[in-house]
C-alpha cells in the first residue's frame, strides 16, 4: 500500500527531481564522448551529427531538455523550500515548474524540427 504522503503533489515533485537528475548524470557520459570526436575522430563526429537529424532523434531531444527544465525549476523550488517561508501556494508553483519545463523544451522541439 502507497502511503498518504507519496499521493501528494510535493512528492512527485521531488521524485520527477531526482529521476531527471539521475537521467541527466547518465546522459552526461555520452555527451561527452560525443564532444570528444570533434576532437579525435571528425569523420565519425559527422556521422553521429547525421544520425542526429533522424526525428526520432529529435524528440529523443525534446526528452532531455524537457528533464533539465524540470530539474531546473525543481532545484529552484528546493530553493523556495530551504530559503522562504512555506505557503499554500508551492503546489502551485511546483505545477507551475513543470509546465515551464515543458513550455522550454517544447520551444526547443518546434525549433529542431
Amino acid at each position: 500500500m502507497i502511503g498518504p504522503h507519496r499521493r501528494h503533489p510535493l512528492w512527485l515533485a521531488y521524485l520527477l527531481h531526482r529521476l531527471s537528475g539521475l537521467a541527466l548524470a547518465l546522459f552526461l557520459p555520452a555527451h561527452f564522448w560525443v564532444l570528444s570526436l570533434a576532437l579525435t575522430d571528425p569523420d565519425q563526429l559527422d556521422q553521429f551529427l547525421r544520425f542526429a537529424d533522424n526525428p526520432l532523434v529529435k524528440v529523443a531531444e525534446f526528452g532531455l531538455v524537457f528533464l533539465l527544465a524540470v530539474h531546473f525549476f525543481g532545484g529552484l523550488r528546493l530553493l523556495a523550500l530551504e530559503f522562504l517561508p512555506w505557503s499554500q501556494r508551492q503546489k502551485s508553483l511546483a505545477a507551475g515548474a513543470i509546465a515551464g519545463a515543458f513550455l522550454i523544451s517544447g520551444t526547443f522541439l518546434l525549433r529542431a524540427i
